[in-house]
């Protein structure tokens, strides 16, 4: 390895923004002159198009029997998007929770993340578990259509038409220009999901590390870099119920659409290590589980909340490379995690739900 893999590293991970970019920007005025309204643009195109590096690079990683950085991206992903980004988003201003997100999506969330650990224990995301997944992401979209054309929240529509609405003419030159933009997104995200596996993959092996490490950590944030982009720019804007949203969505399809094609089109499935399975896969369950009492206190991710996210964040990468470099001082880390941080978080979690918990009794 040299200079040139890590330019090729940065290469491939400022292409894949660039391609997630104009996909969306492409599929979104399409949508615009179809007549979508711009709260399902916001749910469907946008939140799915931010996602669009995931899956290139999982389908592109399994495709390559790379399964440990494929699955290390959607779980790497899911984990960072929590943890990272709506901490990010809730210290910059506190995040209001809306759009049925405690009654309907967090709970699908904890729901597929169980069922891709439940899927995993023995090994294997087998390609019948990933026609389940892709039926599922199916499924999912079509419902979240119906649902948000039933249940119209004027607040919330009112955002997404600031966001996401505007006038696109339908003329044949505007149409040719936005397939164009569709196409050239996908291009680029190809080219850039290559560039980033070949190059992280050799990173793993100058450093002797595991290719899921790779997946957990650089792969992960690079793919992800579209959702924090969206999500920060949203929460800067004030559109907090986008920032929200589209987080939690984006984990739902990076499970559903994003590990259940790879695992469909991979020959064998993806293969699940003993240490996804000992120790990643449940932090995803535990950080997609941690949502619903952080979103029910006071309707709110409050700042407080966001830097708790954000230290674990912190917490679950030094982890992540103490245990890569087999550092000694792991046992003390864990004991520390264990006995102190979470007990003391478990602590302030309640103290945070009372007042509903009271109210709900009253």
């Amino acid at each position: 390895m040299n200079w040139i893999t890590w330019v090729s590293l940065a290469i491939g991970l400022i292409v894949l923004v660039v391609g997630a970019e104009v996909l969306v920007k492409g599929a979104s005025r399409i949508a615009l002159m179809v007549g979508l309204s711009p709260l399902i643009i916001g749910l469907t195109i946008v939140a799915y198009g931010t996602s669009m590096p995931e899956m290139v690079v999982s389908l592109q990683s399994a495709l390559a029997g790379q399964a440990d950085i494929a699955l290390g991206n959607v779980v790497g992903s899911n984990i960072f998007n929590v943890l990272l980004i709506l901490g990010i988003c809730s210290i910059v201003t506190p995040l209001v929770v809306d759009q049925q997100l405690i009654r309907l999506d967090v709970p699908i969330l904890i729901g597929v993340s169980g069922l891709a650990m439940m899927f995993g224990l023995d090994g294997l995301i087998s390609r019948v578990d990933g026609a389940i997944f892709a039926t599922g992401s199916i499924l999912y979209t079509g419902f979240l259509i119906r649902q948000s054309k039933k249940e119209r929240n004027p607040a919330v529509e009112e955002e997404y038409l600031q966001e996401f609405g505007g006038t696109v003419p339908k003329t044949g030159k505007q149409i040719a220009l936005q397939v164009a933009y569709i196409l050239g997104g996908i291009c680029l995200l190809v080219f850039g999901s290559r560039l980033l596996v070949s190059s992280s993959v050799a990173i793993a092996k100058t450093f002797g590390i595991s290719e899921l490490v790779i997946g957990l950590t650089l792969v992960s944030a690079g793919t992800s870099l579209p959702e924090l982009a969206t999500s920060v720019v949203a929460s800067y804007r004030g559109e907090r119920d986008i920032a929200v949203g589209n987080v939690i969505g984006s984990n739902i399809f990076n499970i559903l659409a994003v590990l259940g094609f790879s695992a469909l089109i991979s020959p064998e499935g993806i293969r699940v290590s003993t240490e996804a399975i000992r120790f990643d896969l449940p932090v995803m369950c535990a950080v997609a589980l941690v949502c619903l009492p952080v979103f029910i206190s006071g309707r709110l991710i409050s700042r407080w909340e966001g830097c708790l996210f954000l230290a674990y964040y912190i917490a679950y990468t030094a982890y992540i490379v103490l245990g890569a470099t087999q550092n000694t001082n792991i046992d003390l880390f864990n004991r520390i995690l264990l006995f102190g941080v979470m007990p003391a978080t478990i602590f302030a979690l309640v103290l945070s739900l009372w007042p509903e918990l009271r109210r709900s009794k009253g």
